[in-house]
């Protein structure tokens, strides 16, 4: 086994700070730099694993920033974007309308339906109907929570 060179070590450790599984990057390390690396290779580059303890701390840093920096930030990957999700959506419709299959077709515009109504996250929606004519701002702290935990008021 040679000596991987920094670049390598570099990619290596930001792709498993990405959580891309140990076989993807050894993948992506030969179509990328035409290397073959081991799995035993590449835990060295993973501080959770015990040949990943004795990481530089270069390198633990850049992985600890990679992480951090991944999860806060949802943006850069498409499927994480509705619009991403509703144009490949659309266009797997426009392939099984033309193959005529009417049953994908539903569920196809059944799951945009659901996309787009937001059944997918973990918002809730709040509507007024304002038929009492009450509205959040109106009430007292102490009343919010009651109607929040659906006591009523003591006569």
């Amino acid at each position: 086994m040679a000596a991987l060179k920094d670049e390598v070590k570099l990619f290596a450790v930001q792709a498993l700070a990405c959580y891309d599984p140990p076989i993807q990057v050894i993948k992506d390390i030969k179509q990328e730099f035409g290397l073959d690396v081991t799995p035993q290779q590449l835990q060295a580059y993973n501080p959770a694993t015990v040949a990943g303890a004795r990481m530089s701390k270069k390198h633990k840093e850049i992985f600890a920033e990679t992480r951090k920096a991944f999860l806060e930030d949802v943006s850069s990957i498409p499927i994480a974007q509705q619009s991403y999700r509703l144009r490949v959506l659309n266009r797997l419709l426009d392939g099984v309308q033309k193959q005529g299959n009417a049953v994908v077709a539903a569920q196809l515009l059944e799951q945009a339906s659901k996309e787009v109504g937001g059944i997918f996250t973990n918002k809730t929606r709040l509507e007024h109907s304002g038929s009492i004519g009450v509205k959040p701002g109106d009430m007292t702290d102490d009343e919010l929570l009651r109607v929040a935990k659906g006591v009523k008021k003591a006569a």
